[in-house]
This record gives structure tokens, C-alpha cells and sequence, in this order.
């Protein structure tokens, strides 16, 4: 995020450069997860987490596709995404790579579930410190699955904006 207004930052490629230097065979060469595009992600170091993470199925969709009236749809199944079966864990560690490069030993995040579940499980892996916010009202459902992982957990009383606010 920008350090100023906290706003998203737009990543921009040089894809001349790239396509030099990162053949299309070397992409295919690399592992059957996220990290088989890492010349691509902003990580210097190897991952120690999340190495499954991603690479999850292309589904084919045919009725919806002929619904729509198109010849060949696919849909991307991130229900097998690993560890937790959610599309948070391709940018969880992502995160965690780069938290590590930075030396820091604690993460945490603001979720009202997914997110909670996937910083939870890879930063474990990872060896990291993990806090996990969460709105003081959410159902134990939603974050019972991240109490595996032995996170603090800190229910801050009101909405989703005011936890993501206190952890950040």
C-alpha cells in the first residue's frame, strides 16, 4: 500500500524484459503451486510457506457457458487451494515471504474469517507470531478453524472497519 494514503499500488511490468528473461519452458519447469511464477511476485527469498499454495483447477463449465452463449468456459476451482481451501492462501504467502525478508517475526491481520484461517495455518508453518482481529461479535464458526494454529486472537468491539483500523 502507499505509506501516505494507504491506498492499493499498481504493480508495472516490463514484459519485453520479462519475456527475455523468463521463457515461457522456465515457467512450466517450476513447481505445481504459486511459486512456479516467482519471477513474476515481489519475493527475493525462498518461501518456507505456502509451497502449495495455488495452481488450483480450471473447471469446465458447460452449461453455464451455454447459458451465456459461450463455446468454451472454464472456471477456477479455488476451493482446492492450499493449505486452508481458500484464495486467501495464494496472497497470504506471498505476504509472509516478504514479511520474512523484512526480519519481522509477528504478522497479523483484520479478518472475519478466510484471511484469519490462512495467516493462521502458513504463518504456523512459517514459524512466525500471529495476531488475528476479529469483530467481537463474529460467530466462533468463522474463526474456530484458526484456533487450530494457536494464533492471539483479539475481538475488538464494533464493526469490521474499526478492527481493521486497530489492526493495522
Amino acid at each position: 500500500v502507499c505509506e501516505y494514503c494507504f491506498g492499493p499500488l499498481e504493480v508495472e511490468y516490463d514484459y519485453a524484459r520479462l519475456k527475455a528473461e523468463v521463457p515461457r519452458s522456465k515457467i512450466e519447469r517450476g513447481p505445481k503451486s504459486l511459486w512456479r511464477y516467482r519471477d513474476f511476485l515481489p519475493v527475493d527469498q525462498a518461501p518456507v510457506s505456502g509451497l502449495s499454495s495455488g495452481f488450483t483447477p480450471l473447471l469446465r463449465a458447460e452449461n453455464l457457458g451455454n447459458a451465456l452463449g459461450v463455446k468454451e468456459l472454464y472456471l477456477k476451482d479455488d476451493s482446492a487451494c492450499h493449505p486452508t481451501l481458500s484464495f486467501k492462501d495464494r496472497v497470504v504467502c506471498v505476504a509472509l515471504a516478504k514479511a520474512r525478508e523484512f526480519g519481522f517475526d509477528t504478522v497479523a491481520c483484520a479478518s472475519t474469517g478466510n484471511l484469519a484461517h490462512a495467516v493462521s495455518a502458513q504463518s504456523a508453518q512459517a514459524g512466525l507470531n500471529r495476531y488475528i482481529f476479529i469483530p467481537a461479535d463474529l460467530e466462533m464458526t468463522k474463526i474456530v478453524a484458526s484456533l487450530v494454529y494457536a494464533p492471539t486472537l483479539v475481538a475488538v468491539e464494533g464493526n469490521y472497519d474499526d478492527v481493521n483500523r486497530l489492526c493495522t
